[in-house]
């Protein structure tokens, strides 16, 4: 698949609606209960980038964007604007905000991550595509400086170390990301006469692995 990294305007994302997505397989037994199995270890993001619609200008910037896009065929940047940051709401983004691992000694490479807790379980989101200029990242209370100290992968969201951190070290993150999708869908059906009567375009967007 190829991906094109370029994020879709954040001006008419903000206003979509979307968010997690997973797929559960559920069998009932003759005695009533279920046997619950899922293929998925990580959820997929879905959206409805239509929604976000407030012009014929924002219709123009949309059909160019997917005509760019070819439609399904390249992947892109979204901003999903209720889960962008690795911190909680609108806190600005510090060094320790998430732990991405430990050190052996030996590892250089960690992915970012997002863990998302919610009484004893927990869940962690492999983060591909951080935003450029908002990552920092620490070694236990250190903050470190990036092109001294470490490289960030702006395509693979990893976190690649100058030297590898000590065994038992914590290593901490802190960014902003994008969520990699592409168009579900090879048409978009626009009528201005219904735009300007409150009817907006159907326009599904889905989160792509990469």
């Amino acid at each position: 698949m190829t991906f094109h990294e370029i994020r879709f305007p954040a001006s008419l994302s903000f206003g979509s609606v979307g968010g997690p997505q997973r797929r559960t397989d559920v069998v009932t037994l003759a005695n009533g209960f279920e046997e619950r199995n899922t293929p998925w270890a990580h959820s997929r993001r879905v959206y409805d980038a239509g929604l976000g619609m407030r012009s014929i200008d924002d219709l123009q910037v949309l059909i160019g964007f997917f005509e760019a896009r070819m439609g399904q065929m390249h992947g892109f940047r979204w901003k999903d604007w209720a889960d962008y940051a690795s911190g909680k709401g609108a806190a600005e983004v510090a060094f320790d905000d998430q732990t991405i691992g430990f050190g052996d000694g030996e590892t250089a490479d960690f992915q970012l991550i997002k863990t998302y807790r919610s009484g004893a379980q927990s869940y962690a989101r492999p983060i591909k595509k951080p935003v450029a200029g908002t990552v920092r990242v620490g070694v236990e209370q250190d903050s470190l400086q990036e092109g001294v100290d470490y490289e960030v992968d702006l395509v693979t969201g990893m976190v690649s170390f100058v030297h590898p951190p000590d065994p038992g070290m914590e290593i901490l993150a802190g960014y902003e990301f994008d969520v990699p999708v592409r168009f579900d869908t090879d048409r978009i059906l626009t009528s201005v006469a219904s735009f300007q009567a409150g009817q907006v375009p159907n326009v599904p967007v889905i989160e792509v692995r990469i």
